[in-house]
């Protein structure tokens, strides 16, 4: 874990999380498991990652996948951007999660340079679904997703952080067929009553 803590301390994770990790959480794409600050490219990972944790089956788990970048790391005024959030994972079976946020793969401007890609495990208390009433089911669309803040939801809903992966990526020519895609949709985020 000392090398996971140095590489979050080197690229100030701390922005955005203020917890320390217990664990590493184990991320691939395409089958090639992601090394913590790994630079990945947005075509890599257009598709939605293989996530693992250890659970027991009866515990409940959130994913969250942010990037607290947007625009840029310098000048983050539309970050934190919400790209994929599942909650009420039953053991570490994403599928059995609710995914509050569909997921959307990196698609950082051009001449933005690396944005920061974190993904965040948190446990849920006790052993119900959380409602997450007043939270919005976001479908694939760029619509009520920025300045969005990973920790205010953590403390929310009283989650506790268990694991963290991150990595970096640049704009490349798959970013315009993705903004294409996310301007393509018609459906609309729902508020959850």
């Amino acid at each position: 874990m000392e090398t996971v803590i140095k590489a979050l301390a080197e690229n100030k994770i701390s922005d955005v999380i203020s917890f320390t990790p217990k664990k590493l959480l184990t991320v691939k794409y395409n089958g090639k498991e992601l090394n913590i600050n790994d630079t990945l490219t947005p075509t890599i990972v257009q598709n939605k990652p293989q996530v693992s944790w250890d659970a027991k089956n009866d515990e409940l788990y959130t994913l969250i996948l942010d990037d607290p970048d947007a625009p840029t790391r310098s000048d983050p005024k539309f970050g934190q951007w919400k790209h994929w959030l599942v909650t009420n994972i039953k053991g570490n079976d994403i599928s059995t999660g609710q995914e509050l946020a569909k997921y959307i793969g990196s698609g950082p401007p051009p001449k933005t340079g690396l944005h920061r890609y974190i993904f965040i495990l948190c446990k849920q208390p006790g052993t119900q679904n959380i409602e997450f009433k007043g939270e919005h089911i976001l479908p694939l669309s760029g619509e009520l997703r920025n300045n969005w803040n990973a920790e205010t939801f953590i403390k929310k809903w009283n989650l506790e952080p268990e694991a963290i992966n991150f990595y970096q990526a640049e704009y490349d020519d798959y970013v315009p067929q993705l903004y294409a895609k996310l301007g393509e949709t018609q459906d609309k985020p729902v508020e959850i009553k």
